[in-house]
């Protein structure tokens, strides 16, 4: 590919942080909306769950197959393809008359959105060349895409109480267009040199293990926890597990390579950021309805009161980043997780007239360790890794972030509904507890395996993995 100007570059860059913003904007900016859509479409709270769901499990299962799909027809014709999807989709879920046909064209919208985060990444590092510009130009894609799922509840709180809660899907329509428009003329062409092979059954097993393991849970206490739907759900999730590694392990291009999971930085990266963002999305799911079905505070002011964590989180997450590149990940990863931990606790002993500078506090605290999540995350999942499957690595971690997303929802909403013992807005405090604590609970997973898989017997395990896959490079 031709040497780009630097403001040709710079341009570019720009494009595919617009794009990505929206992406991560709508993973968060729904739950403000979440009240709303429930009164006007008399949605359940496991449909509340599935609203946010659909879009980020469609988005975790497809994100490898649209990278490698990408490399091999060309990734600004995905790119563009994606940004179609996108707002098709978005357009679509403005104008759903019910909550089913919501969720349907959420998964419309993420399709498209998976088309996006993977090939914008392929897009920035293909343009930018110079190791130095390669660095600040991903630097500034984390930062986009952190601020994004921050900022989203404000968004979303401010259209909801202005122009509506189809507003929220609505406002991607002309991003989109001028995102296509700008990549027409300034974004070049450019595919892999060696495209890696497309991984169909690889790529069906993890779709397999995702959907049935989320539907699963949100779906269980509905259908009975002992019916033969959900006890067969709970199988397919085993046996399609199982089939994953046996098959992966013997194909010569996976979709995932068993061998990253011997590493053991990879390892805690993938479950850290399970973790952290099942408590992200966890807190939002509960914060949102607390604050407007509870404390009846308008969306607006809901969204207001969560701006000192986003605060935080953009405060914070340079910070992670130079804590990363001059002391290691193990600093701010023991400082995510105590930070989530102690704000889950906190949040768990609210009450329907708590003051609110006690819950700000706890917004700043949870703020201040999601901020320094996403940076040690990335460094730890590439970290030793040869330089030519980090990219592969980094899929991965952006696709244990979706699914964490995902579970927090998942499991947080299902402790709901199941300690729910009469209206949400009088019930919700004490049936909310527990999924507060298990929000907690992922903190500490966070600093446990911070701790463990940082140190230097976990180093030597990445270098030991990339010695035998580099081997393995040469002697193919």
């Amino acid at each position: 590919m031709q040497e780009l100007s630097r403001r040709r570059r710079l341009l570019v860059l720009a494009i595919c942080c617009l794009s990505l913003f929206i992406v991560g904007l709508d993973t968060t900016v729904v739950n403000l909306a979440l009240p709303s859509i429930r009164s006007e479409l008399n949605a359940s709270v496991s449909k509340l769950q599935w609203t946010i769901d659909a879009y980020t499990l469609v988005i975790a299962s497809l994100l490898m197959l649209s990278g490698s799909t990408a490399d091999r027809l060309g990734r600004r014709r995905v790119f563009q393809a994606g940004l179609v999807l996108f707002g098709l989709g978005s357009l679509a879920c403005g104008f759903a008359p019910t909550v089913d046909l919501l969720i349907a064209f959420r998964m419309v919208q993420a399709i498209g959105g998976s088309m996006l985060n993977p090939v914008a990444m392929s897009i920035i590092t293909n343009t930018f060349t110079d190791p130095r510009e390669r660095a600040q130009a991903i630097g500034v894609w984390g930062g986009v895409v952190g601020l994004s799922m921050s900022v989203g509840p404000v968004v979303g709180g401010a259209l909801v109480d202005s122009a509506g809660w189809r507003f929220i899907f609505f406002v991607n329509v002309p991003v989109v267009v001028i995102a296509l428009v700008l990549t027409a003329f300034f974004v070049p062409e450019s595919r892999a040199a060696v495209a890696r092979r497309l991984d169909p059954v690889g790529q069906s097993l993890v779709i397999l293990f995702l959907v049935g393991l989320t539907y699963g849970i949100i779906e269980g206490r509905s259908a009975g926890w002992g019916s033969p739907l959900i006890i067969s759900c709970f199988a397919v999730v085993v046996l399609s597990l199982l089939a994953l590694v046996f098959y992966e392990q013997r194909r010569e291009q996976p979709l995932l390579d068993p061998r990253f999971f011997r590493s053991a930085p990879f390892s805690g990266a993938t479950l850290i950021a399970v973790a952290g963002f099942s408590a992200l999305s966890g807190f939002l799911f509960l914060n949102s309805l607390y604050l407007q079905e509870v404390r009846g505070f308008t969306a607006l002011h809901a969204g207001l009161l969560t701006l000192p964590m986003a605060a935080m989180t953009v405060v914070f997450a340079p910070v992670s980043g130079w804590l990363v590149g001059n002391r290691g990940p193990r600093l701010p990863l023991v400082v995510a997780g105590t930070m989530l931990a102690l704000s889950g606790l906190m949040l768990a002993q609210l009450t329907a007239t708590t003051a609110v500078p006690l819950l700000l506090l706890g917004y700043l605290i949870f703020g201040l360790g999601f901020g320094m999540l996403n940076s040690p995350i990335t460094n730890a999942a590439v970290s030793g890794m040869p330089r030519s499957q980090a990219g592969v690595a980094a899929a991965i971690a952006s696709t244990s972030r979706q699914v964490g997303a995902s579970l927090g929802v998942a499991i947080v909403g299902t402790v709901l509904t199941a300690r729910l013992t009469g209206p949400l807005e009088t019930g919700f405090v004490s049936a909310a507890r527990l999924g507060w604590y298990i929000i907690a609970g992922c903190g500490v997973l966070v600093l446990v395996f911070g701790l463990i898989t940082s140190g230097r017997w976990a180093r030597s395990t990445a270098a030991r993995v990339a010695a035998d896959m580099e081997s393995a490079a040469r002697i193919a």
